[in-house]
């Protein structure tokens, strides 16, 4: 084979098309390893909610030897008493708290592992190495805790990790069968009406593995259940819009948002607090942050707190529903202003 006839044969096979899909391929690989590695390598607590019950003095006096603590791991603040600390900790308000009894030289440490082992362990670690220099010893009572078939607390995030890789992965199935953009507003609509019977469907099956199946999480499976389906049509949702948007390289953003960005800062392998402060920062707001935090409190913490988690949930789903429908009815408008007035 001539040298021409095999560079022919290399421009067929690789295409200008072709070519930049596997720069974008490369690139996702790079950011996947630089997202994971970045967030979870080398793990400290940043301003940790953390409650504080002495009586007079001997509270402020705590609270301002943990807010000097280097690093800042802890953001302490008094409260009225220990009923108010496990009442504050239940809401999601504190990660924890101390209870100081001067009358005794032994302190407690209330901490939840439902909301992650990983931080219920630093906090211990923390007041643990700090209480011998005030002369006193520690015990840790756990308020919310994880139960015994769900090890570090984790199967709430993968539980939802699972909902959203069914949310991209239908969703991508569904474009990409029949071309990587929507033809028109009703296809639309059915692919967004398919993905709502998937999510719901998704969404039991989860609920069920990791309820009654598995063990793995305590609470309510009606209220795990509307959870998975939002969560995997929330994500197959974005991702038709992506997809509608962006044509076949929205998947590649839709596993840039989900996977890359999203899983690692979901507070998942570790809590929020030992984020760094970017993935801290937009976990919240992606879905498999709101999901976990709400899986969480639906598992350990009697359905507190998920209000904001829901919100973001259920505006990625609003925008996704939007942006597929709207790019769908532009893609056609265009469509037909190109063909000749005959044939309109």
């Amino acid at each position: 084979m001539t040298q021409n006839g095999f560079l022919g044969e290399v421009k067929d096979a690789v295409t200008p098309r072709a070519t930049l899909l596997v720069l974008g391929v490369i690139a996702l690989q790079l950011l996947f390893i630089a997202s994971y590695v970045g967030a979870l390598h080398d793990p400290k607590a940043k301003d940790v909610p953390f409650g504080v019950v002495a009586p007079g003095a001997a509270a402020e006096q705590a609270v301002t030897r943990l807010d000097r603590l280097p690093g800042s791991p802890l953001d302490p603040r008094t409260v009225t008493d220990e009923a108010a600390a496990r009442e504050q900790i239940m809401n999601r308000d504190l990660d924890g708290a101390l209870i100081v009894d001067p009358a005794r030289t032994t302190d407690t440490l209330l901490v939840a592992t439902g909301g992650g082992a990983v931080l219920a362990t630093t906090l211990e670690r923390y007041l643990t190495a700090l209480e011998p220099s005030q002369q006193r010893s520690l015990r840790t009572v756990d308020v919310a805790p994880a139960s015994p078939d769900d090890f570090d607390g984790l199967s709430s995030f993968y539980v939802v990790v699972g909902w959203c890789v069914g949310g991209y992965l239908c969703a991508s199935i569904l474009a990409i069968s029949t071309g990587a953009r929507p033809a028109n507003p009703r296809r639309a609509v059915i692919r967004l009406v398919v993905m709502a019977l998937v999510a719901i469907v998704g969404g039991l099956g989860g609920a069920v593995i990791v309820g009654p199946i598995l063990d793995a999480l305590p609470g309510s499976v009606l209220a795990l259940w509307g959870l998975g389906a939002l969560v995997t049509f929330a994500v197959g949702a974005a991702t038709l819009a992506l997809q509608g948007v962006f044509g076949i390289v929205g998947i590649g953003l839709a596993i840039l948002l989900v996977v890359i960005a999203g899983n690692p800062s979901a507070g998942g392998a570790l809590p929020l607090p030992l984020l760094p402060p970017f993935w801290q920062a937009i976990g919240p707001a992606l879905p498999p942050g709101a999901g976990t935090w709400v899986a969480r409190s639906i598992a350990y913490f009697d359905g507190n707190d998920t209000t904001a988690a829901l919100l973001v949930l259920s505006a990625w789903a609003a925008a996704g529903i939007a942006i597929t429908l709207l790019a769908a009815t532009l893609r056609e408008k265009r469509k037909d202003e190109r063909l000749p007035t005959e044939a309109r």
